[in-house]
């Protein structure tokens, strides 16, 4: 039997390297290149790839009689190869793993030649465990039968031991390389020989390593083909897993649906189950089944439910048509009211002068109520309250509203075709040129003006005093603030004689001032005003007070709004029982305030003109003759008052604050000159003033160096409720003028005469007096007794 291998022994020995079926480049090798023979040439065609998938074809050896011989042709001479060496090769090739020896027996298929090998790869057949199916002959059939498949061998050879086969193989083959390296390093010709031999050896070795190494290559693709199949397995289980997973979560849900199902009746609410046996009869209560039952009960209730719904729903009938008789009988009302107020107004219009000669002003109060309807809370009630109290007690007090009621309803509307606006004010920006954007001062003033905003209507009380003297109030309320502010107005009778002192008793700022006490209105009193004011930069109302009017506290209460200081509420609402409790004592203390301030106006322009009047009623109170006369009034502010030295003390006792009204007098007899410094309090005549007083006559005297001044004082300072004359006392301030120039006479008469100055005494005595001096303070007699008309002491 010839060798299989012994045409790509031939081959390998004789033609240079032809690249692997799978792309490899065949490099040059150096020791292949010296081994073979210059006469040794490759025959042409001698190895042919075949094409891939295609069946590999039996290679049959030329050789001698018994087939082992050396190869008739293929190289030149000059690289014979002999007997024993193409033996040896034989040998060594039919030994290799999967041969005779490994049990798979010679066959074509194991060997073939390099070049063929390299182009050639392996076909993994499936079987699935049945016949491959195909249309080959008979021949066919024989012609496989003579060549193993590495495909099957690979499943039988055991990879371990291959490995083992690969390691031995390269051993050797260094081995070989090395002893070849050796002969050839020596130059002797005989070891020319023995180096074929070993170059024959290692091309065996070659050999099995390229064996190796389809093996390899099958064993991979065969791994990586289970492991796709594996991993087609466990992706089909994961889609089982997944469809499984989601019919279970559906499953859970239509479960969960169904738990939470709920039936309609659940949302009727039936009737009782006592008054359900009481009420219904017995053919539908049925207590003999309903009663051991709860689905027959359940039932037998809502058959009761729907026998009452059907009568509610006849007498639902019954009512509706009852309904729309009195509709149409309104109707007809409507249409014979809606034809009588054309004839009302006729006869309204008809009946004005009526109106007008018997003072019944019922068209006009009729327009004010229906403005009224626009005034917010606080107006509102101030309003109503007014005119309740206006109507009840002061027939001439007048209540009225002001303002634009346009604008008040433009208020509460909502801003209409605010998309049309947007647009327009945005075609307008494209059409103006670059503006400048406002500034951080303009956008504060702007925010100022807002916070500050007034309602657009107003209330205005109008205060008559008998001698025809009006107190004009006008109110307004600042929407953003939610406060109370007012202005106030005097129109006299007649007209006031100009008193440059009296600037002040009528002025808006200080004529309703402290009208209750501590209330002067330049502070606002709600508290959370002072936390918008930080945001806007506002840092006090009092700077805006001569704008928007003053926000005292009984405008608050008059209102109805109230601000506790220690439990504060997050928004005030109005109040009509407080602007009713409070109204009328207002109401008292504005018309004493005028009427204090008009009598006081009056006694100024008579006391700049050096005249102190004196009522009729109070002549009893001064002798007949008062020789002191008052030569100086005007009024003084208060930095000028504190500075001062002898008032001081006034000053330190919290009496003079700069909410009052200062004066200075100045009264004369002969060379003595009293100064008197006045404050009067907003609240006079119930509250009286205070008078401070320095003498200048041989020296200055004052109520710190000198009793009897302090005395003087006292006369006019303690003893006031003497000087107060007739009810409501507007003649205080007068007496008291008038006592102080009567108590310099007795001061001055009661000195005792200098003898060192010759001539007659400065001051005679012109008044009688029981005693000129008592006590050790040598206090000089102050007290008038009317009628005996002498002075003694207190």
């Amino acid at each position: 039997m010839s060798c299989p291998y012994a045409e790509t022994l031939e081959s390998a020995l004789c033609t240079p390297r032809v690249p692997d079926a799978i792309g490899e480049p065949a490099p040059h090798h150096p020791m292949r290149a010296q081994a073979t023979p210059p006469s040794c040439k490759p025959r042409p065609h001698s190895i042919r790839p075949r094409p891939l998938g295609s069946r590999p074809r039996p290679v049959q050896l030329q050789s001698g009689a018994s087939g082992h011989g050396p190869p008739a042709a293929g190289c030149r001479q000059g690289a014979p190869v002999t007997a024993s060496l193409w033996a040896a090769l034989c040998c060594s090739v039919t030994s290799l793993p999967g041969g005779a020896e490994a049990g798979g027996g010679p066959s074509a298929g194991s060997v073939m030649s390099s070049d063929s090998s390299k182009k050639r790869k392996p076909k993994v057949i499936r079987t699935d465990g049945g016949p491959q199916e195909g249309k080959r002959g008979k021949a066919d059939g024989e012609q496989d039968a003579r060549y193993y498949s590495e495909e099957c061998e690979v499943d039988l050879r055991d990879p371990i031991k291959d490995y083992e086969l690969y390691k031995e193989t390269c051993q050797e083959l260094q081995r070989l390389m090395a002893e070849i390296q050796e002969l050839k390093s020596r130059g002797v010709k005989d070891n020319a020989s023995e180096i074929d031999e070993r170059r024959v050896q290692s091309c065996v070795h070659f050999m099995t390593l390229k064996k190796l190494n389809r093996l390899a290559h099958i064993r991979l693709k065969k791994g990586r083909d289970q492991t796709h199949e594996a991993k087609q397995k466990v992706d089909a289980y994961h889609l089982q897993l997944q469809n499984l997973l989601y019919e279970v979560m559906h499953l859970q849900k239509e479960i969960t649906k169904c738990l939470e199902f709920k039936s309609k009746h659940e949302e009727i609410e039936l009737v009782s189950l006592e008054e359900f046996y009481s009420e219904a009869p017995t053919e539908i209560s049925r207590p003999d089944i309903t009663l051991t039952e709860p689905h027959q009960q359940t039932l037998a209730r809502l058959d009761w439910e729907l026998e009452q719904r059907k009568r509610l729903a006849e007498r639902y009938k019954e009512c509706q048509t009852i309904k729309e008789k009195i509709l149409k009988e309104i109707e007809v009302k409507k249409e014979y009211l809606s034809s009588l107020q054309p004839r009302l107004n006729s006869i309204m219009q008809a009946s004005l002068p009526v109106q007008e000669y018997l003072f019944m002003p019922f068209d006009q109060a009729h327009k004010q109520y229906e403005t009224a309807r626009h005034l917010p809370p606080p107006l509102y009630v101030l309003f109503v309250q007014a005119s309740a109290y206006g109507q009840a007690c002061d027939k001439k007090l007048v209540v009225a509203i002001e303002g634009s009621v346009e604008e008040a309803k433009a208020l509460y509307k909502p801003p209409e075709d605010s998309q049309d606006d947007e647009s327009d004010s945005d075609m307008e920006e494209e059409q103006t040129t670059k503006r400048r954007r406002p500034t951080l001062g303009v956008q504060l003033d702007d925010k100022r003006k807002e916070m500050l905003k007034r309602h657009p209507l107003s209330v205005t009380i109008d205060l008559k005093c008998k001698d025809e003297n009006v107190l004009h109030l006008t109110f307004y309320y600042l929407m953003n603030l939610n406060i109370m502010t007012v202005k106030t107005k005097v129109t006299t009778a007649a007209e006031l004689t100009t008193a440059i002192s009296a600037g002040d008793l009528l002025s808006p700022d200080s004529l309703l001032s402290c009208l209750y006490p501590g209330d002067h209105g330049k502070k606002t009193p709600n508290p959370a005003n002072q936390f918008q004011f930080d945001k806007v930069g506002i840092l006090t109302l009092s700077d805006y007070v001569t704008e928007l009017g003053h926000p005292y506290v009984w405008v608050q209460k008059l209102g109805g709004l109230h601000f506790p200081k220690d439990q504060p509420q997050h928004m005030v609402t109005a109040d009509n029982s407080l602007s009713a409790s409070h109204m009328e004592m207002t109401m008292k203390l504005l018309r004493t305030r005028l009427q204090s301030r008009l009598a006081l106006h009056k006694q100024f322009a008579s006391l700049e003109h050096g005249v102190v009047p004196v009522s009729s009623e109070c002549q009893h109170l001064f002798p007949t003759k008062i020789v002191s006369r008052l030569v100086k009034w005007t009024a003084i502010p208060f930095e000028d008052y504190a500075e001062l030295p002898y008032t001081k003390d006034v000053v330190e006792a919290g009496l003079a604050e700069d909410t009052h009204l200062y004066y200075m007098a100045l009264i004369e007899r002969g060379t003595a000159k009293l100064q008197v410094a006045v404050v009067l309090n907003p609240g006079y005549s119930a509250l009286p003033p205070i008078f401070s007083l320095c003498l200048n006559w041989k020296g200055e005297r004052t109520g710190s160096n000198d009793d009897n001044i302090r005395a003087m004082e006292s006369e006019v300072n303690v003893c006031y409720k003497e000087l107060w004359g007739p009810k409501p006392g507007y003649q205080l301030l007068t007496n008291q003028l008038q006592r102080l120039c009567m108590v310099l006479d007795v001061y001055l008469e009661t000195e005792p005469h200098d003898t060192t100055v010759e001539g007659p005494k400065e001051f005679p005595q012109e008044k009688m007096c029981l005693r000129l001096v008592r006590g050790p303070m040598r206090l000089k007699p102050f007290k008038f007794n009317y009628p005996q008309g002498f002075f003694s002491h207190r």
